[in-house]
């Protein structure tokens, strides 16, 4: 074939140098473990038991309130075909895994206390933290939410953190794995970057391994939604996760108390901003919580306060939040059977699709999908497995 132009190699290295900056500032989906929820737990309430505390709370609601398939299937919004297969699944759940993802909460949850309280705060979290552990009751993921710096909390933020981890060194010689810190309320990213540097120093003086101590932002504020790259950028490599915070971020745009919820629409503007912004650069999303809990024990209450709660799981699932935030023992019966029953349904039309496309690259069921669709069947029947929705060998998995 006859060309026209002798060389291209000027071309194609910058084409390389374009690529190389682009993989490493959007290096792809961490390919670890994603929790369903994460639950956040006032400092000052926190034992070693609290996991399988709010388990066996949330199993007695369960036996309760929904006693077979068919309440299951009425109490949450599950389809009734599901409802045997959902509830076996949630109490199975409750009893062995009732926390996926755990915060000790120093900041709104907690309150403002003196320093001294807040000391002996952290010093029984350091012990309760330490008395999980080895009992093995530490759930998959832990850690803390710290003070934010926007409203003059950054010394507080800072001393519970290394107070924290030095205690926890000193107890246990080491820190276990799965960490992770929650600072909130970011107004700035020069804060988020203050932040990581100190992490940075204090792995220096503590000696632990250059970037171990990695952290998640809460997308709170209306300065952090329009400056989310920037926030990313600032975390230097420590970002894992961005957490959307429904009921700041809607008392900032103006909402009255009463549409301060999840599925209000001016919340999908920053949820949108967060799917695009941080799409292929590692950091995990998930979204924010409801204050809906049961007035009372009555079945009538407690169902009121499942169907909406499992109602928004339904809503963040579907807008592609695979994780939300959980604040009371009524949310993880809800939090469980939303999320199984949304894996559980089409779940034969999945596995039908990716194994005809990992036989012969072609459709299933009179759909013509694409790579990036059977990518996301893939990662859903992860998700699947890895929260207990399907057993692991029911489905083949790439590796």
């Amino acid at each position: 074939m006859k060309l026209t132009l002798s060389s291209l190699d000027d071309l194609s290295a910058r084409v390389e140098e374009a690529r190389a900056e682009h993989d490493r500032r959007f290096p792809g989906d961490p390919v670890e473990r994603q929790p369903v929820h994460t639950v956040y737990v006032p400092a000052d309430r926190f034992t070693a038991t609290t996991s399988t505390d709010l388990g066996a709370e949330a199993l007695r609601l369960l036996d309760a309130h929904a006693p077979d398939g068919a309440a299951m299937a009425g109490a949450f919004g599950v389809e009734a075909s599901l409802g045997d297969t959902v509830r076996e699944r949630v109490a199975a759940k409750l009893s062995r895994e009732p926390v996926e993802d755990l915060r000790v909460d120093f900041e709104d949850g907690y309150g403002l206390r003196d320093d001294e309280e807040e000391d002996g705060h952290v010093a029984r979290a350091v012990e309760s933290i330490a008395e999980a552990y080895e009992a093995r009751r530490l759930p998959y993921y832990w850690g803390l939410r710290v003070k934010s710096f926007a409203d003059g909390g950054h010394e507080r933020s800072m001393r519970t953190l290394d107070g924290f981890l030095t205690g926890l060194a000193e107890r246990l010689g080491k820190l276990p794995g799965g960490f992770v810190v929650t600072f909130p309320k970011v107004v700035t990213p020069e804060h988020v970057a203050i932040f990581a540097d100190f992490l940075a120093r204090f792995e220096e003086e503590i000696g632990l391994p250059d970037g171990m101590l990695r952290f998640e932002v809460q997308v709170e504020t209306t300065e952090s939604v329009t400056r989310l790259r920037d926030v990313v950028d600032a975390a230097g490599g420590r970002l894992n996760a961005a957490h959307f915070g429904v009921y700041d971020y809607t008392a900032a745009c103006g909402l009255p108390p009463s549409e301060q919820r999840l599925d209000h629409p001016s919340c999908e503007y920053a949820r949108h901003v967060m799917q695009v912004t941080l799409a292929g650069t590692g950091v995990r999303l998930s979204d924010g919580s409801t204050n809906i809990v049961p007035a009372s024990d009555d079945t009538k209450d407690v169902h009121r306060a499942w169907r909406r709660h499992a109602g928004l799981v339904r809503y963040s699932l579907l807008h592609g939040f695979h994780q939300g935030w959980d604040l009371h023992a009524a949310h993880l019966p809800s939090r469980f059977a939303a999320v199984y029953a949304f894996h559980l349904n089409g779940l034969d039309d999945a596995m039908g699709r990716v194994r005809a496309w990992n036989e012969n690259g072609q459709a299933a069921g009179g759909v013509m999908d694409e790579p990036a669709t059977i990518k996301a069947l893939n990662a859903r029947l992860r998700r699947a497995v890895d929260c207990g929705a399907i057993d692991a060998g029911a489905v083949t998995l790439p590796a």
